[in-house]
């Protein structure tokens, strides 16, 4: 058993005590709820007796036993409404602890943050953007200034419309020729084919 024990532990044990003393009223309520029906039970046996003495005396001890067991339910309720407060105490010192620790941390967060070197770093940063973007403009005019050239050289060098005319009808009148000639291929394989149906008859 450690000498020493943590808070977590203490709270633990304590809980346990609380939960074993509203055990123990529990079951002493039980306890005088049997003794009422008991008490009950022999005032009417004294009265079908006749034993006016006892009947006196058993109705005494139920009074003090009702007396009893209010005190009891009353005592259970005190010791249920207590921890129903200290629940709620428990949840608002959770709170309290969180909002301390984020606090905290929020505190930390902006003791780290040096805003005059933030605010360097973006300046920094727009003119870095601003001279990217020029370098960008300059680089996007010099590679217009290269297509220019080259589409005038291009088209120097270019052949006629009548040329491009003359290349264009004949890969149309090649593609023609490739055409008709699958057809033929067609046409003379189907002819071989009838031809080998017809031996066959």
């Amino acid at each position: 058993m450690a000498l020493f024990k943590s808070s977590e532990e203490r709270r633990i044990e304590r809980e346990m005590k609380i939960r074993q003393g509203l055990r123990r009223i529990e079951r002493a309520i039980r306890e005088q709820n049997q003794f009422v029906d008991e008490f009950v039970r022999n005032a009417q046996k004294a009265r079908t007796i006749g034993d006016d003495q006892q009947y006196r005396f058993i109705r005494n001890s139920l009074r003090k036993t009702l007396t009893l067991r209010k005190v009891l339910e009353r005592q259970l309720l005190a010791v249920k409404n207590a921890l129903v407060i200290k629940r709620q105490a428990e949840a608002s010192a959770d709170f309290t602890q969180a909002m301390g620790l984020m606090a905290g941390e929020i505190g930390k967060l902006f003791g780290e943050t040096d805003l005059v070197k933030t605010q360097a770093d973006w300046e920094k940063a727009m003119v870095q953007s601003q001279t990217m973007e020029e370098r960008m403009a300059m680089f996007l005019d010099s590679v217009e200034d290269i297509a220019a050239q080259d589409a005038e050289l291009a088209s120097a060098e270019s052949s006629s419309d009548e040329e491009l005319d003359r290349l264009i009808t004949a890969e149309a009148d090649a593609e023609q020729a490739r055409q008709v000639g699958k057809l033929a291929d067609l046409r003379a394989e189907l002819d071989s084919l009838k031809g080998q149906r017809e031996k066959q008859k």
